[in-house]
């Protein structure tokens, strides 16, 4: 049965869809439910109502109490239990309850009493529907009557004052609710406004009650929101991000473990660990990009692997001819006439030159083979390091920095067959009288060794590329020097066998590093 894939688009479009539907839903809700956007919204939809019935409550017991004292108490009393601090006013900025003290001049301008209250003719209420410049209801001016060049253009009804003998203006239009929210710099402070009920009990007529202003005044914005009981908001928008994360948190952490892994196993491949694969469970693009890494990485192990065996089989078979060439070389150097030695001699150094070519064909080709098949013993570094130093680099000045009894897990043959190599190209290309320095150190259960050089180090260029068989940089490490190119190639093979890892890297402001990482013993 065929397995079903998933394109990676394929899933990133419909979580992307599924968060975006989730966020509209959920957006549109709150605009329907509060009626607008911005500050506006705040008190245009029911959280507005809600606070619209507070303060006409507050009012109304406002009213119900004595003028003076006994309003601001009432006043008092809600503005500890709201955290605010309220007023009331009338017409004309007139202070019916509450704080005495003078509202900024930004504020003013929202509220929307129009003037000082203007008084009855005669100290005398108008009856219900008289016009205010004495005409009956509904008449126009007649030619013997001119129109009142003060009369405003704006249709206006006539409301009693909140005291007796007194009336106020209101426009038509403030019949409607009028609410607002303003925010002052000076003094700072949030300002909520509301038109309420007022009908003091001492009234001559109760008939229709009056208007008023009821401000309350919040000096932060969480005391407004608290006012306007939209925690709840808060909470819900702070549940939605939150919701929104864990909705594509499995998504993401999936894409990016899987490019993590990725990424390591392509490293490791890169620098050699040809036997390294990558979890293929997945069924899209990620999944197929891993498969095809494994594939990449075993045709690479398998080439590589018939490579140094096919290598190996060479070396093997020319040791015989190369040791019979050998023997003849040298008993034809003793031999030779001595108009022919200096001829003999070189035939004798390319036999010699051929031989170790196939030697360490056979040290690369052994230590790569098979890796798999190596036992990792504790190795002690420093006297491991210094019989290496004693035959490869001897008289040569040579500066240990090792920690007491420090062991690495490996192989003693490989690792010191790696040593070996690094000692001899740091002798070798550091400079006569330069001194080699081999240090150790232990960190988070690994071991790093490393062998340092004061030479002239290796092109930038080429430090990727060192370690390849057959490699060698063409300026700084020549076959002139001494070498075929397979020293390092060793090297990386050996510490590979170990499970470890090698980097090389040039020092500053002159010199060539080395460094081996193994497993801790």
């Amino acid at each position: 049965m065929p397995k079903v894939t998933y394109p990676l688009s394929l899933k990133v479009s419909l979580w992307l869809a599924a968060n975006l539907l989730l966020l509209a839903i959920l957006g549109a809700g709150f605009f329907l439910t509060q009626g607008g956007v911005g500050w506006s919204a705040l008190v245009a939809g029911p959280s507005g109502d809600r606070v619209h019935a507070l303060f006409n409550v507050i009012a109304g017991e406002a009213a119900a109490a004595a003028p003076g004292p006994a309003r601001d108490a009432v006043l008092a009393r809600f503005g500890g239990a709201y955290g605010a601090q309220f007023s009331l006013h009338g017409p004309g900025e007139l202070a019916l309850a509450g704080s005495g003290s003078a509202l900024p001049p930004a504020l003013r301008e929202r509220l929307e009493f129009r003037g000082p209250p203007r008084p009855f003719p005669g100290g005398r209420p108008r009856d219900r529907g008289e016009r205010i410049d004495g005409g009956q209801p509904g008449a126009r001016p007649g030619a013997g009557e001119p129109a009142d060049p003060r009369a405003s253009p704006r249709p206006r009804l006539e409301r009693e004052g909140p005291f007796r003998g007194e009336v106020s203006l209101f426009p038509a239009a403030e019949l409607r609710p009028f609410r607002f929210i303003s925010r002052t710099q000076d003094p700072p402070a949030y300002w909520l406004g509301m038109r309420v009920n007022f009908a003091p009990a001492d009234r001559e007529r109760p008939g229709r009650p009056p208007f008023a202003i009821l401000l309350a005044r919040l000096d932060t914005l969480p005391g407004l929101l608290h006012l306007l009981n939209l925690q709840s908001w808060l909470l819900g928008a702070g549940a939605v991000l939150a919701l929104s994360i864990l909705f594509w948190l499995p998504l993401v952490r999936g894409i990016t473990r899987s490019l993590r892994d990725l990424t390591a196993a392509t490293g490791r491949i890169a620098e050699g660990r040809l036997d390294t694969r990558v979890d293929t469970r997945r069924r899209d693009e990620l999944g197929h990009l891993g498969e095809s890494v494994n594939r990449m990485a075993t045709r690479l192990e398998a080439q590589q692997h018939s490579q140094k065996r096919f290598l190996g089989d060479v070396a093997h078979e020319l040791c015989s001819p190369l040791a019979r060439l050998q023997l003849a070389t040298g008993i034809l150097a003793d031999q030779a006439p001595a108009g022919l030695r200096d001829t003999v001699g070189d035939a004798r150094e390319e036999v010699q030159q051929i031989s170790t070519l196939v030697n360490e064909l056979l040290a690369f080709t052994k230590a790569g083979l098979h890796p798999r098949t190596v036992t990792l013993t504790p190795v002690a570094v420093e006297p491991l390091a210094r019989e290496v130093v004693a035959r490869e680099a001897p008289g040569h000045p040579v500066e240990f920095a090792f920690p007491p009894d420090l062991r690495a897990a490996a192989d003693n043959d490989l690792l010191r067959r790696a040593l070996a190599n690094l000692v001899r190209n740091a002798a070798r290309y550091g400079g006569p009288g330069n001194p080699v320095t081999l240090s150790g150190a232990t960190a988070a259960g690994r071991v790093t060794l490393a062998v340092e050089d004061e030479g002239p180090g290796v092109p930038a260029a080429d430090l990727d590329r060192l370690g390849e068989p057959f490699f060698r940089p063409e300026l700084a490490r020549t076959r002139e020097g001494g070498g075929v190119g397979l020293g390092l190639a060793i090297v990386r093979t050996s510490v590979a066998a170990c499970g470890g890892e090698v980097r090389f890297a040039n020092r500053r402001p002159r010199g060539f590093r080395a460094e081996l990482t193994l497993g801790a013993a």
